[in-house]
């Protein structure tokens, strides 16, 4: 049949099947062109009402919504309880999916929508139990902040329920074949305890040091240590004693962003050329879309305020009212500490307790698999905590790792936002900080007065012994917690002499501080920058504050490289890296897109950290190696002083690594760019998108991932941060928010969320801050009524309005 149909074509005038043809390609391009618009249509009707009138059951008054020309809303209601509702209503508008999947994966429910392959992730957030701790948190809140996040949930459920009946919820409910259920007021103190999650407290650090004293001899695993523990050799022995496989226990742990921390510095009147005090923050985080923050101004006759929070809770976590602003930056204290538990052979719930078995709560949980059935999974918590070592596998081990954790106790962080709000000056604001628990924060203040002021808040355990190096023995009471670092005597700091404070992560303590904080602080390259800039004028701008928010000098390679070629020059090296060493000696220290200089560095202290410990430790364990850098940054300083440790002597000596990981550096760079390092550049491979969670699969990324990735200066040690995967050259990190706060006038203020406000694919602020985020612009947000001029105008009114 189809040889028939072959030749009676050939046989047709050639000018009848030119338009058979024709008439074939039309009808193509009609079809493709007619589901092309189908799809836009199908996405864009879930993008929300923005003008004109809606009814909501529940409100008391009238509440007007302004969306500014970025995406920002401006909810003005005329109570309080209103004005939470609409905030949850309009910010489910904007982000139902992302704040439904943010309480999936906190909660430990992402198998249940995306399938068996989350059912790990799953697995280990059951077990930390984050969800349990926002539910014992929810009952020591007071009844007014009990209110707000039953208004704010409300608003939720109103939009929920909505979009569910008009069928208009966004478009990654039907690829992903689910609706959101209701929203509660847990679900947002949950996405608020999977926030001190994220912000850490060093626990994969010391399940790393118990890996190292595992399977490397004790001087050469001690190397790898920030310091000696103290009480070492007992615990030493302890660890040694133990019959927990680090490797199997946590292969499928997850690890918070290593370089998660923030930037944020505050200076005071008479070294601001406006005469008032100026503010600066801008958290590092994950970079995505839709971004981690949302933009909002929120005004009612109890509060006006704006600033940022996370999408699905309510209030304003970073920002500013009409007399004060702040920020914040991550302490990283040591507030998680991992047990080592005897388990009785003859019952795996009980584990000895001052020389008696003692019975653990055992908490039954039902895990539900999309396409497949529920799984029953039983979670094990001692006197200190949840057992973590056996989230992935259940081992017939006579031990088990336990964690103590400060964010699983009971904790007010909500009450201390709220209270932020309304405060008025740095005594009411401290006040507030006593609700504020975890996780812990580097907080900056400014006023309308002139105070500016600093304060590392949040609780930070007191131990009897042991200092959160490693784990210790969880079978005796030597090793517990004793209260935390009394509240007085937190690190605090107002007006300083020096007319500035500012924190990047950094060490906020002098040696002679009484108390321990952390063993693993930030490198000190972001915090000496800024330093050096903020004491490099007698008068400084906003602009100089933005400017320095988007700087990319690399204090790191200042260091080093001079130190690397030195040291070079005693030996031979290959002709592609002679013209590598060439762009390092004519380059600036400026990671700037354009230049081969920060792509050489940066591979080439990669390649030194991989040329050490890849060969001997796998990658899946690398991931716990909790302050890597800094390790290696001192390594390298005691090889250049002539004291090379164990890990640099075995290979080779300072020399031979450096010209060993120059050459992996220069060919991984060669095979993405080419032979020439002349022709390199940073941007070409350092470059941000934004990605969207569902973009991992395509074709989708062609829909959520709107544009060409754009070159992105910086990296993970300037002050512009930009942390980027190592393996694709992906800027996957950084400063989603950056804002700056003259208190001049503290009803307008200079920020960018990168990268926009919405989270609908078709809206015009969907990705409408890229650029901005990229080339460091940022947009004015006013508290004054300035946005009413040219704002899209929607009015929320009671459903009993006559």
């Amino acid at each position: 049949m189809e040889t028939i149909v072959r030749k009676q074509f050939q046989l047709w005038p050639k000018q009848k099947k030119w338009r058979i043809v024709v008439s074939v390609i039309l009808a193509f391009i009609f079809i493709l062109l007619l589901a092309s618009t189908f799809l836009f249509w199908f996405i864009q009707r879930s993008e929300p009402q923005i003008e004109g009138t809606l009814t909501i059951d529940g409100l008391k008054g009238e509440v007007v919504v302004y969306r500014d020309s970025s995406g920002v809303p401006h909810i003005e209601a005329q109570n309080q309880d209103d004005l939470f509702l609409a905030q949850g209503f309009v910010t489910a508008q904007d982000r139902i999916f992302q704040m439904d999947l943010s309480r999936r994966q906190a909660s430990g429910m992402l198998s249940e929508v995306v399938g068996k392959q989350a059912l790990d992730r799953d697995k280990f957030f059951r077990t930390l139990g984050l969800r349990r701790a926002a539910e014992k948190s929810y009952e020591v809140y007071s009844p007014e902040a009990k209110q707000a996040l039953a208004s704010y949930a409300k608003g939720v459920n109103l939009f929920i329920e909505q979009a569910k009946k008009d069928k208009k919820l966004p478009i990654e409910f039907t690829i992903l074949g689910y609706e959101p259920s209701s929203w509660s007021e847990i679900d947002s103190l949950t996405i608020g305890k999977y926030m001190a999650f994220d912000l850490g407290g060093h626990w994969e650090g010391q399940a790393f040091r118990h890996y190292l004293l595992e399977n490397f001899p004790q001087d050469k695993a001690l190397e790898l240590f920030p310091g000696y523990p103290k009480d070492g050799a007992r615990v030493l022995q302890a660890i040694n004693e133990t019959d927990i496989d680090i490797s199997k226990s946590f292969a499928n742990a997850v690890i918070p962003n290593e370089w998660n921390g923030s930037n944020n510095w505050v200076v005071s009147g008479e070294k601001s050329e406006s005469g008032f005090p100026l503010l600066a923050d801008d958290p590092h985080l994950g970079l995505a879309t839709p971004a981690i923050w949302y933009e909002t101004h929120l005004k009612s006759p109890e509060i006006n305020v704006s600033g940022v929070i996370f999408a699905g809770i309510p209030a304003i976590i970073l920002g500013r009212n009409e007399h004060i602003s702040w920020g914040v930056t991550n302490v990283g204290p040591d507030v998680q500490d991992l047990y080592i538990e005897k388990r009785n052979p003859e019952n795996r719930q009980e584990f000895l307790n001052n020389d008696k078995w003692e019975k653990a709560e055992v908490v039954s949980e039902k895990i539900k698999i999309k396409g497949e059935e529920t799984i029953d999974y039983e979670v094990l918590i001692t006197r200190h905590g949840p057992i973590v070592s056996e989230f992935a596998h259940y081992g017939e081990a006579e031990s088990a790792l336990s964690m103590r954790w400060t964010a699983l106790d009971p904790s007010t962080e909500l009450e201390a936002v709220l209270m932020f709000s309304k405060a008025g000056n740095w005594e009411e604001f401290k006040e507030a900080l006593t609700y504020f628990h975890t996780p812990a924060q580097n907080f900056v203040f400014a006023d309308q007065d002139g105070t500016i002021a600093y304060r590392a808040n949040g609780l930070i355990p007191i131990r009897k012994k042991g200092d959160s190096m490693v784990p210790v023995p969880g079978w005796t009471d030597e090793y517990e917690w004793e209260g935390f670092i009394p509240w007085e005597e937190l690190p605090t700091i107002v007006n300083p002499e020096e007319g500035f404070i500012s924190t990047a992560n950094n060490k906020v303590v002098q040696d002679d501080y009484p108390y321990h904080i952390t063993h693993t602080w930030a490198q000190p390259y972001r915090a000496q920058r800024i330093r050096d800039v903020l004491n490099s004028k007698e008068k400084l701008t906003v602009e100089d504050m933005q400017n320095l928010q988007f700087d990319h000098a690399n204090l790191q390679a200042e260091e080093f490289v001079p130190i690397f070629l030195n040291e070079l020059k005693k030996g031979k090296l290959r002709e592609m890296d002679e013209v590598a060493i060439t762009e390092l000696e004519s380059w600036d220290f400026l990671d700037s897109t354009d230049a081969a200089g920060p792509m050489i560095f940066h591979f080439w202290m990669e390649e030194i950290s991989n040329l050490m410990f890849l060969e001997e430790i796998p990658k899946e364990m690398m991931k716990l190696f909790d302050g890597r850098a800094q390790v290696v940054d001192e390594l390298l300083r005691d090889a250049i002083n002539g004291n090379p440790g164990i890990w640099i002597t075995e290979k080779g000596g300072l020399q031979n690594v450096l010209e060993k990981s120059l050459q992996n550096a220069v060919d991984r760079a060669s095979k993405l760019q080419g032979e020439n390092p002349s022709n390199w550049q940073w941007g070409q491979l350092h470059a941000v998108q934004f990605t969207h969670p569902l973009s991992s699969v395509t074709p989708l990324n062609y829909l959520f991932n709107a544009g060409k990735p754009l070159p992105m200066r910086g990296s993970r040690i300037t002050v512009g941060a930009a942390g980027w995967d190592s393996e694709t050259g992906e800027v996957e990190h950084g400063a989603s928010w950056r804002s700056v706060v003259d208190m001049e006038n503290p009803l307008q203020s200079y920020n960018v969320v990168g990268p926009g406000q919405s989270g609908h694919v078709t809206s015009d602020w969907y990705k409408n801050q890229m650029n901005d985020w990229v080339t460091g612009k940022y947009h004015v947000t006013s508290m004054n009524g300035e946005y009413k001029e040219e704002a899209f105008k929607l009015v929320l009114q009671p459903m009993n309005k006559e």
